[in-house]
């Protein structure tokens, strides 16, 4: 179930009651789970955890009673966040300049939140704004979830992504494979760079731990090289068993505002036609993360700047599930699946996609796995295999 965070005065008995009869009330009357940092944190460091709720909870509900400074810090978090839309603010009557009760000197509502909507309480009617708080919350969760279903579908279906997937296909194709796995990512605010600035950033941003990398930047031979062209860099490459061992294609593209798409043949074709080896999907879905993150910290992104990643894996009718071991390449068993593609689409703040890494791979890499025969990796074993991969080390695991 979704989450709202309370943004409010801790430890002041009055607020507490507040909080009890009509904030935590009203999240749930609305449908979402109810989480303030003094009753549901982990155990962790307190900043860490209100840095952690605010990212990742769909309503933020603000309450700037007594002029709290840390509130109005962690308003201007979740607002520098672009969770504007996400924010409901709330404070006691006599805040308002308008208010019979308001006392010149006392506290108040500070003049650069004036301008926003804001919901006054009474502390002798709280079911009265416990209802309309409820309506709010209502409210602006159809809007927030609305904006969530556009961002995610974004990436996937605009034309720009549709352009270049048509031509990946059509090389895909050229060398005779179905299978691959495709990257779309996109980043709030969107930036402006130069070309070369972009090449610097793709060739520095490449992973080398496990096969050819994400983004590879092939200068030995001129058709591979990377080009640029009037609205960012691309390159393609296809390899057909001319000397190199391997018959693979790739295709990336890096735009000037930051946009990033490539769609590569799958590294298990290379080995066993017909699977798909779930810790090899793992280490390449770490990678992709790694990539961007990396890419996007090279192009001077800040840690709160959003990334939104759609990782698709296709040409999977067919296909059975199974996996390496340190020896060489395991056997792939079980039903294959009836599934052609598996799409899924993540959306994070640049720190937290570096921060929480086995939680976006996990996210990524289970809807994949459970269309084969109902799958699911262990999470010691998730864990194991990325942050190995992190720490630039392969392993694979049975379990």
């Amino acid at each position: 179930m979704d989450e709202a965070f309370i943004i409010m005065q801790i430890g002041e008995p009055s607020l507490d009651a507040v909080c009890d009869e009509a904030l935590m009330p009203a999240i749930q009357d609305a449908g979402f789970v109810p989480r303030r940092v003094d009753r549901h944190n982990a155990g962790d460091l307190l900043k860490s955890e209100i840095v952690r709720f605010i990212e990742r909870s769909q309503i933020i509900v603000a309450d700037v009673t007594n002029e709290r400074p840390n509130c109005y810090l962690e308003i201007g978090y979740a607002m520098g966040l672009g969770k504007k839309a996400n924010l409901i603010l709330t404070a006691r009557e006599d805040h308002h300049h308008g208010s019979p009760n308001f006392r010149k000197g006392g506290p108040k509502v500070h003049f650069d939140l004036e301008g926003y909507e804001l919901l006054f309480w009474k502390p002798d009617d709280l079911p009265a704004f416990r209802a309309e708080l409820t309506k709010r919350i209502k409210r602006r969760a159809a809007i927030v979830r609305s904006n969530v279903r556009d961002t995610s579908r974004s990436p996937q279906e605009a034309s720009w992504s549709s352009e270049l997937r048509s031509m990946a296909l059509e090389g895909l194709a050229g060398i005779d494979r179905d299978g691959y796995m495709e990257v779309i990512a996109q980043l709030q605010p969107a930036g402006s760079w130069s070309q070369p600035q972009l090449f610097d950033a793709v060739r520095d941003a490449e992973v080398h731990t496990f096969g050819w990398p994400i983004g590879i930047v092939l200068e030995s031979r001129d058709e591979y090289r990377p080009r640029p062209v009037a609205d960012g860099i691309i390159a393609e490459v296809t390899v057909t068993n001319d000397g190199l061992r391997r018959t693979s294609y790739d295709l990336w593209k890096l735009f000037r505002d930051g946009r990033f798409y490539t769609l590569l043949s799958l590294f298990e074709d290379e080995r066993q036609s017909k699977a798909i080896f779930w810790d090899t999907r793992t280490n390449r879905v770490t990678e992709a993360l790694l990539f961007l993150t990396r890419l996007y910290r090279r192009l001077d992104a800040s840690d709160t700047d959003q990334v939104t990643v759609s990782v698709r894996h296709g040409g999977l009718a067919g296909r059975v599930l199974g996996v390496t071991n340190t020896s060489g390449w395991a056997g792939a068993e079980g039903r294959p699946t009836t599934e052609s593609d598996v799409q899924t689409v993540i959306s994070a703040s640049l720190s937290d996609l570096e921060v929480n890494l086995v939680d976006y791979v996990k996210q990524i890499v289970q809807p994949l796995f459970v269309v084969f025969d109902f799958t699911e990796a262990s999470d010691v074993a998730l864990r194991e295999i990325v942050e190995s991969f992190a720490d630039g080390r392969v392993v694979s695991r049975l379990g």
